[in-house]
């Protein structure tokens, strides 16, 4: 039966295991859908993100590691070192599924060591480990090969933190595999304030659905299906970084931090031009059929790689490249395995120094405040320095450490800090698709386009079965209802779960779901399931004292690009809200759930004081 959970408290050694109620299960599924609602009873709004207390919560879904289309995937969860608010961030690889053929499908860490320690899980043997020797020694692939040497078992998987995460850099993330990274909300540093370095498993249980053959034959001809998409060939021969002279022709890839709207050096950073010339091979999540992961490889120049090396995905290019005029490739290859190693949210460690970059254009951060370094537009050179300093909160390092909102309001221009909630905004440019400005303002966890990629809509992305259509881009009517169907199925997604590359019709994925859990649903049940775990996640922030008022652009994304792909757009948000609140179910004033809507969704007895 899937929602075996099991406790780890750090503080005392004490292991426990339990089974999560059935009905929680039947009303929020898995992974980050059922957290939300596991995290609600043990939330604190009067303690840190960073407390003992607050827990840290590795989330499978059902169809996690059951070689279905996308379903390596898998979810870490707590409350937000970064934002303060809901965390959650979304990681593929081998870890999620290695840990469900241990036998367990949740992994709650709750307490602090009082030494480095990780957690070894083979199976049923559950070991805390001291990892004194891997403290601020090893960077994220060091720790995974020195921990498979340790255990002794070269299949074991490794989810770890580099020196941000033991240094609580806020946007620390945490590192597996061939550098897949839950980078958001900061979840490296909560698991650093836990003096934890790492959780490696190995299980060699078999999953068994509960219509074993009957699931088995869906996932083989969705996979199959999956092959044949042209979406899949595209990601296949070019990577998440393949659409980037696209994006920045219909003026959605940022540059300059967001505040030019071309970037002639598009071309060069590209998944194409990585394809032509640095691509050494491709890897996947398990079981995945899509391959979308690169490996490079750069012998010449001033950024060897010394041996095979991952390749950067968009997000990526544009953190250290666009977003800093910079087209050079093999710079930005370098600055994020840099980054990997330090175990570093790219996008907000790339805002970030970006914004510095801005300010010393500006001549409101000089070199006397970056210890000498001259931070100009298309010179990569600076970063690696920065990104150093930022890991150990030293120089200039340690301001940026602390997002780009504290360093905009250290130079007394807070309004330039391109964020919302404190989350930085992720490289798609809401002036380029208005719905993902609403996306971005209504996320639980701030300006993340993994609660909802409306802006893939806009580019052909659309769901008729769900009554997710094609509207155009910049028009803000329609766009609220939109937005919030496709919030809700995303919410599914991410508790299955499946991974947003995939081109998989709901019908399909509600198949594979009754065939795995021996249920009967259907589509509507199916996206009240993702509706009350979108909802869950609101009582959560509304509980941290959330506000309407907290929905809203900042300053730059505000003032329109008259050139480039944009037209000259700003996102009506005021229409959309109006809209989305509407459709929502939400009372305008207070942020809240109607009551009527919360008795719909079965959540009438959760009450924000």
């Amino acid at each position: 039966m899937f929602g075996k959970l099991v406790k780890i408290n750090l503080s005392n050694g004490q292991i426990h295991r339990e089974q999560i109620p059935p009905a929680w299960i039947e009303g929020f599924i898995g992974a980050s859908g059922l957290a939300s609602r596991l995290l609600w009873d043990v939330l604190d709004i009067n303690g840190s993100p960073l407390d003992p207390s607050c827990p840290l919560l590795f989330a499978t879904g059902p169809l996690t590691g059951t070689a279905g289309p996308t379903t390596g995937r898998f979810t870490i969860c707590g409350r937000s070192p970064q934002t303060g608010w809901w965390g959650e961030s979304n990681i593929g690889g081998f870890v999620g599924p290695e840990l469900r053929f241990t036998g367990i499908d949740f992994l709650w860490i709750e307490g602090v060591s009082d030494r480095p320690v990780y957690i070894w899980i083979y199976n049923d043997q559950i070991e805390i480990r001291s990892a004194e020797h891997l403290w601020g020694k090893a960077d994220t692939y060091q720790t995974q090969e020195i921990i498979r040497r340790e255990v002794g078992i070269p299949q074991a998987k490794v989810a770890c933190i580099g020196v941000a995460g033991e240094n609580l850099v806020p946007f620390a993330g945490i590192l597996s595999d061939h550098g897949r990274l839950a980078a958001r909300t900061g979840m490296g540093a909560l698991m650093g304030s836990k003096k934890l370095k790492a959780v490696a498993v190995r299980g060699t249980q078999r999953l068994v659905m509960e219509r074993d053959e009957e699931y088995r034959k869906l996932r083989l001809a969705a996979n199959k299906r999956l092959l044949e998409q042209n979406m899949t060939a595209v990601l296949r021969s070019t990577g998440t970084a393949g659409g980037a002279e696209y994006l920045q022709f219909l003026g959605d890839m940022p540059q300059k931090y967001w505040t030019a709207a071309t970037f002639e050096g598009a071309e060069k950073i590209s998944g194409a031009t990585m394809a032509e010339t640095i691509l050494k091979g491709k890897t996947a999540c398990q079981g995945c059929v899509i391959s979308c992961g690169r490996e490079v490889e750069n012998l010449h120049g001033n950024y060897p790689t010394n041996g095979a090396v991952k390749g950067p995905e968009y997000e990526t290019i544009c953190a250290f490249g666009s977003q800093l005029m910079v087209d050079n490739l093999a710079a930005i290859t370098a600055l994020g395995n840099l980054c990997d190693r330090l175990g570093m949210d790219t996008i907000s460690a790339g805002n970030v120094i970006a914004l510095a970059y801005l300010l010393y254009d500006q001549g409101k951060l000089t070199e006397k405040d970056s210890g000498g370094l001259s931070l100009r537009w298309g010179d990569p050179a600076p970063c690696f320095t920065l990104l150093r300093q930022m890991a150990v909160q030293e120089g200039l390092g340690k301001l940026l450490a602390r997002g780009s909102k504290a360093l905009a309001a250290a130079f007394g221009e807070e309004e330039l800090a391109v964020q919302v909630n404190g989350l930085d905004v992720a490289m798609h440019d809401p002036r380029a698709f208005s719905g993902q400005a609403l996306a971005y303002v209504t996320s639980p966890r701030g300006a993340c386009h993994n609660q909802s990629d409306y802006f893939n809509v806009g580019l052909g992305g659309t769901i008729d079965e769900i009554g997710i259509e094609f509207t155009d881009r910049f028009n803000p009517v329609g766009k609220g209802e939109q937005v919030a169907r496709h919030q809700h199925w995303r919410t599914v997604c991410n508790s299955l779960t499946t991974c947003f590359f995939a081109v998989v019709s709901p019908s399909e994925i509600l198949e594979l779901l009754n065939a795995a859990m021996g249920w009967d649903w259907d589509i509507p049940t199916l996206l009240k399931t993702g509706e009350r775990a979108w909802n869950m996640k609101r009582l959560y922030n509304l509980k941290l004292g959330w506000k309407p008022e907290n929905e809203k652009l900042p300053k730059l994304l505000l003032q329109p690009l008259v050139n480039g792909g944009q037209e000259g757009n700003v996102p009506d948000l005021s229409t959309m809200l109006e809209e989305y609140y509407q459709f929502s179910g939400w009372e305008r004033m207070s942020g809240y759930p109607l009551p009527w809507k919360l008795e719909d969704l079965g959540l009438k007895d959760l009450v924000v004081n």
